[in-house]
């Protein structure tokens, strides 16, 4: 028996399945942020167009400021104004911010528990194109090691937007993940959505193995679990949203039920998602996990569908992942 336990898009696994970047829902969130509440702004380093801005600071001119390519001073003039009452939002590439502003986040944001929300675009290797130096895969790590800072990871365009609103009504700093590329809809627009709170988006009766994603690549997670389904292998899917604070009692229960784990990400493996789950299983209940994602290495310049391959983070793998799993627990 299988049970889509939250509101999913019924047209997830059709080829019709709608796709939009996670970043658009950024930039209609941080609009109607910025219609309900006059303390929101919004910064950015020259990038207004590709981080989906532009909205937003043509509709309330006198609350954006583009301070050029500059994040560290964007950091640093977004962190005055989260302890003057304002909720500032800041955006730009996620290998620029937090990338290049990483010690002044540290410093002048997080130190001070400065109510700033970072926004990093064009995150992991889906970036395609854009090569290595644009693919950022160490983000997730870099922030959730920072004090005081939440880290979320949005699974879809429509998760983006609630992510965005939910992040106004975090107090102090925030870091949202967003990426470029068209990806399908998993959500609707009645999914609920609570920072802190795995959501379950697939389960079938006598699971044997559970996987625990974030970002857009929960779909694969999903056509991988649809597949095991066919082979008469029952699953768990796990869209971990918020990677800090990890909803650790939702791992550990299901963890326990089912007895081994993959973890599906973007990122590097190490000191992401998979990071942060094992550290959590490691302490309440050690269990058997594989992961996938980037496996210590830089990306390189390509289609996101064919990176994805050549990095070992497709169906085929992620499925392979789960019999492994399988057959060390």
């Amino acid at each position: 028996m299988l049970n889509h336990r939250l509101y999913l898009n019924q047209r997830l696994f059709d080829s019709s399945v709608e796709q939009q970047p996670s970043r658009d829902g950024f930039g209609d969130g941080l609009v109607e942020l910025g219609r309900k509440n006059p303390h929101v702004v919004a910064l950015c380093a020259d990038l207004v167009e590709s981080t989906r801005v532009e909205p937003f600071a043509r509709h309330f001119p006198d609350r954006f400021f583009e301070v050029g390519v500059a994040e560290q001073n964007m950091a640093a003039v977004a962190a005055g104004l989260g302890v003057s009452g304002k909720i500032p939002f800041i955006a730009s590439y996620a290998t620029f911010s937090p990338g290049r502003n990483w010690e002044q986040i540290r410093t002048t944001i997080s130190y001070n528990n400065s109510n700033v929300k970072i926004a990093g675009h064009h995150a992991g290797i889906s970036v395609g194109p854009d090569g290595a130096t644009h693919q950022a895969l160490e983000d997730i790590a870099t922030m959730r090691v920072m004090a005081n800072m939440t880290v979320i990871v949005p699974v879809d365009a429509h998760q983006a937007r609630l992510a965005t609103l939910s992040a106004a009504h975090i107090w102090g700093p925030v870091y949202l993940r967003f990426t470029r590329e068209k990806t399908p809809i998993i959500t609707t627009l009645k999914t609920p959505f609570v920072p802190g709170h795995a959501q379950v988006l697939w389960e079938t009766t006598a699971p044997k193995v559970l996987f625990v994603g974030c970002g857009p690549i929960v779909y694969h997670a999903l056509l991988a679990a649809r597949e095991l389904y066919k082979q008469k292998i029952g699953s768990v899917v796990l869209n971990m949203h918020t990677v800090k604070p990890l909803d650790q009692k939702t791992l550990v229960a299901y963890a326990k039920k089912i007895g081994c784990v993959v973890t599906v990400e973007e990122h590097q493996i190490i000191g992401g998602l998979g990071g942060a789950v094992a550290e959590c299983l490691s302490r309440y209940t050690p269990t058997p996990q594989e992961f996938i994602g980037m496996q210590d290495t830089f990306g390189e310049s390509g289609t996101p569908y064919d990176l994805l391959k050549k990095y070992h983070m497709d169906v085929f793998d992620i499925v392979a992942a789960a019999k492994r799993a399988i057959k060390r627990a």
